[in-house]
């Protein structure tokens, strides 16, 4: 092990104290020393502002509000429209970038088969493009909001060992995600979680996956939000008895033809993760199969008991037929409960999605029967959502043509005759007042 110079011994010092005493700190456990942190980060240091600021702020919210709600984006229109309706937070779903989103440019199912670094870049966009809105906002003299919200990225199952998911975290962090969650299926074999076939690994593994995560995000001076999600409640199979942890849940002289022992699933099983995980990870989250208000109390009550100021997280799934299980009213304070729960962050993973292929699907049937009524009745809509703080209806103006003729403006000092939006169509027809 390498000796550390004078400077590196303070930084490690500084760090150790850091731990001890910020109140951030309070319940996370590492299994490696402030020495080790020091050693592997580079004597430059880089800030990631996104990042930090996006950490820091989520977990402001998270303690500050009943609970953080929103929905899975993943392109840059859909996380803006979030923050101008007034979300505080934007889930990046891995199942979304899967699906359509992914940089090998196919269309997948949720079984982590896109290029790992794909959600990074989703991050990366996502960031810009709340920066243009903030930086298209400040170019015409008014900032309405805080564009910068937290993104909470799916990192899956790690798409390997504990090296790849420090690199992976490197790389959310970089792009800039705020929080991070990762879960305990064998990364080889990860499904979404409301698929078959899960294959679960040891409970020291996934332990492991979340030190590494902590390690990456320490050495890169952020405190990112790590997030552990279980799929035991639901998952079948568990690659190795090796840890004893498990071996309550393994049945006995049960193996698959590919070697993996079958598990008993269930709350319990969850339960039994959960607090293995909790000194771990920051936010602890348990996926379910359906939505069910009393298996999130007992959920809750039991990791609660043991860790009490352990935040929760809890998936408000698409894959749920809600009306199935739920009544109206059930429904209408789902979120509300599960906040005093101690649920404080909850997220509909696909509902960006499903939006886009709803609503995409509903013009195009409507404009193959009907013409352009159909997409005129679209725009009227958007004309009359002006007045709630809608502005997407001037496309031009949403992504940028105004910034850019600002800069043409301070380059030529007011003397230009090129500028895209004087004498567009859009300041023509659609800057009449709003009624």
């Amino acid at each position: 092990m390498s000796v550390l110079t004078p400077e590196m011994r303070q930084e490690a010092e500084e760090l150790r104290r850091d731990w001890a005493t910020n109140p951030r700190w309070k319940g996370v456990k590492r299994d490696y020393r402030p020495e080790d942190v020091v050693r592997l980060r580079p004597s430059v240091k880089v800030e990631y502002t996104l990042a930090k600021r996006g950490a820091e702020k989520l977990w402001q919210l998270l303690h500050e509000r009943p609970y953080v709600h929103t929905f899975g984006a993943y392109t840059g229109a859909m996380a803006v429209e979030m923050v101008r309706a007034g979300l505080e937070a934007i889930y990046l779903s891995g199942w979304q970038v899967a699906a359509d989103a992914n940089l090998a440019w196919q269309t997948y199912p949720d079984q982590s088969l896109y290029p790992y670094n794909s959600v990074p870049q989703i991050v990366k966009r996502i960031n810009n493009a709340l920066m243009r809105a903030d930086m298209i906002e400040r170019s015409e003299g008014k900032v309405t909001r805080d564009w910068y919200v937290p993104i909470v990225a799916d990192a899956e199952a790690g798409f390997g060992g504990a090296l790849n998911v420090f690199e992976l975290t490197k790389a959310m962090i970089e792009a800039g995600a705020a929080g991070i969650h990762y879960e305990d299926q064998l990364a080889s074999e990860k499904k979404c979680g409301h698929l078959g076939g899960k294959v679960l690994v040891p409970t020291f593994q996934h332990i492991r996956t979340l030190q590494a995560a902590r390690l990456a995000a320490d050495i890169m001076g952020v405190p990112t939000v790590i997030i552990a999600r279980t799929d035991a409640e639901a998952a079948t199979l568990i690659t190795s008895d090796i840890d004893e942890r498990d071996r309550p849940f393994i049945l006995p002289g049960e193996r698959t033809p590919e070697g993996f022992y079958r598990v008993k699933n269930g709350l319990e099983a969850g339960i039994a993760r959960a607090l293995a995980y909790a000194p771990y990870a920051d936010v602890i989250w348990m996926e379910t199969s359906k939505p069910d208000l009393e298996e999130a109390r007992k959920f809750a009550e039991a990791v609660k008991k043991e860790f009490p100021d352990k935040l929760l997280a809890y998936n408000l799934s698409p894959s749920f037929n809600w009306k199935k299980f739920l009544d109206d009213e059930t429904i209408a304070k789902f979120n509300r409960e599960l906040g005093e729960m101690g649920y404080k962050f909850q997220f509909i993973t696909l509902a960006g999605w499903h939006t886009v292929n709803y609503y995409t699907w509903e013009l195009a049937k409507g404009y193959k029967t009907r013409g352009m009524p159909a997409f005129v009745e679209l725009q009227q809509k958007e004309f009359l959502a002006q007045a709630q703080g809608f502005t997407a209806v001037k496309h031009q103006r949403e992504v940028g043509a105004g910034y850019f003729d600002e800069v043409v403006l301070a380059l030529t000092q007011g003397e230009a005759s090129t500028l895209a939006l004087k004498g567009s169509t859009e300041e023509a027809q659609f800057n009449e007042p709003v009624h």
